[in-house]
Parts: C-alpha cells; sequence; structure tokens
C-alpha cells in the first residue's frame, strides 16, 4: 500500500477522509497524491436515492473550489508533519497534489489504477458528503481496493481486522488486496457462513490460505447464512473490536441491492469503521 489516491473536496468530511489516509501512510511509508474532487452537476443515483445531488451551476466557482481543496489537504499534511515528495526514494509518508485533472468522478476510477488503494468517504445525505457516484467510481473502474472512511475521524486503524467470507469472487479478491494489513493486523477474526457454500472455499479453507500468508486467523461460523446480513456483520465485527472490516462489494447485483435491500448497501450506510471493498 505504498502510493493513495484521495479525491479531496472543500468541505468539512475532508478531514475524516484525510485522517484515514494518513495513517495508512503512517503504517506503510505511503505516498499520498490529492486531487481536487470537482463533482458539480447531477451525481448518479446509487441505491440510496438521497445520494441525488444537485448543485446550481451558476454558483459554482470551479478555480476556486479545487483551491480550497488544495489548500484543505496541504495544511492536513502539514500538520501532521508528512513531507512534500520530492527526488529519489523515501520511506516515510509524503504527499503530492495533483493539478490540471478533468472533471467530474468519471476520472477518478481511471486514473485510480494507478494507485495501490482508493481512499473515499461513506456517502452520506447531509450536505457536503461524499456521494454514492464517487465511490462508486472507485469501485468498479480503477482495478483496485478503495477504503472508506467513517463519519468520524478514527484514532486507532488496522489492529483488529474483521472478514466477511461468504464465498464470493468479490471477497477473494478483497481479501487479496487486503493482505498487506492482514499482515500487520494483531487480531484477524474470519466471519464465514456454517452452510454449504456449494464449490466455494469454506471459512476453514480461507483460514488456512491466510495461516500460510503468515496470518494466524479465529475462525467463526455464523448459522442461519448471516454472513449475508450486513446487519450481522458489523454486529460481529464491533462485538469484538474491530477497527477494520474487510468485504466483497456487491456479490449480489446492485439492482437487487436497491430493490431489496444487501449487505453492501447496509454497511455503506451503517459502518462506523473503515471498510475495505473490491469488486
Amino acid at each position: 500500500m505504498r502510493t493513495l489516491l484521495v479525491p479531496v473536496e472543500p468541505s468539512i468530511h475532508a478531514e475524516r477522509i484525510l485522517e484515514l489516509a494518513g495513517l495508512v501512510a503512517g503504517a506503510f511509508g505511503s505516498l499520498i497524491e490529492g486531487f481536487p474532487l470537482r463533482s458539480f452537476g447531477m451525481s448518479a443515483i446509487g441505491w440510496d436515492p438521497e445520494s441525488l445531488i444537485t448543485v446550481d451551476p451558476t454558483h459554482w466557482n470551479e478555480s476556486q473550489t479545487a483551491a480550497e481543496a488544495k489548500a484543505k489537504f496541504v495544511a492536513f499534511m502539514r500538520a501532521k508533519g508528512i513531507a512534500e515528495d520530492g527526488p529519489g526514494p523515501g520511506e516515510a509518508a509524503r504527499w503530492r497534489w495533483a493539478h490540471d485533472r478533468p472533471e467530474g468522478d468519471g476520472f477518478l476510477g481511471s486514473y485510480g489504477r494507478g494507485f495501490d488503494l482508493t481512499v473515499v468517504g461513506q456517502p452520506g445525505s447531509e450536505p457536503g458528503a461524499s456521494t454514492i457516484s464517487t465511490l462508486e467510481s472507485a469501485l468498479f473502474e480503477s482495478g483496485g481496493p478503495i477504503l472508506i472512511a467513517p463519519p468520524r475521524p478514527v484514532a486507532q486503524f488496522g489492529e483488529t481486522v474483521a472478514i466477511a467470507w461468504n464465498g464470493s469472487t468479490e471477497t477473494a479478491r478483497t481479501i487479496a488486496f487486503a493482505m498487506p494489513f492482514l499482515q500487520r493486523a494483531r487480531r484477524v477474526l474470519l466471519l464465514a457462513d456454517d452452510g454449504a457454500l456449494g464449490h466455494a472455499p469454506s471459512g476453514e479453507a480461507i483460514r488456512l490460505r491466510l495461516v500460510r500468508n503468515g496470518v494466524p486467523a479465529d475462525l467463526k461460523l455464523l448459522p442461519e447464512a448471516r454472513i449475508r446480513s450486513g446487519e450481522a456483520i458489523l454486529r460481529e465485527a464491533e462485538s469484538a473490536g474491530c477497527d477494520l472490516l474487510v468485504k466483497g462489494a456487491y456479490t449480489q447485483s446492485r439492482i437487487r441491492q436497491m430493490i431489496f435491500g444487501g449487505a453492501t448497501q447496509h454497511i455503506l450506510a451503517k459502518a462506523r469503521m473503515p471498510v475495505l471493498m473490491a469488486h
């Protein structure tokens, strides 16, 4: 996790995203690249109708917004003692600011392919909150994992990690992306279905995969298909004191989750801890 991409908006919610990115960078000696997220106009509708945001373009000053985003980013980095990137290799965390980037969330996903991780905020309906379109652009278009900052800044991150294993391709991929975090964790709790997963590996098979990668995980089997319940996953993770949740995103279709609900939808709305997701 040596390269992090952080889209920045000049809102009060940017602080929690930057705090989380700073914790990751401190742990891995990462380069944090920020760029102004110009998501004006109308955002795409995700699973939550409240995520439909409109902005009157006559009151939108693009250059001012970008300047404010940069000022917030740079001020945070200097306050945390993170140095600006320079020539030569470095083991300590560094930052740089990307100038002259295209507008909108569409750029975020494609540009994110050049980074190990994209850090975004949990979507919300309050003014200035991150939007579901920003999150889904990074999730579906970057080809890599995203780290979702919860509503409040976190002081501790990645010490106790929960993994929600439901047998899906998306979660198998997310576990692979999460390995640097898992190998640093003090404790890893693997939550898995206790029923038949067909040809998918069992929870014990995933536990052995983790052990062989230097991750001594504890396995907890959840009855009655509760591993497919976002509410049950969060309850188990919170009761174990986890400060990071690893889960594949949208292992059911987004349309189905919009209509019937789903684990991803619930976790994106309710998680109070950072969540690492990939699709």
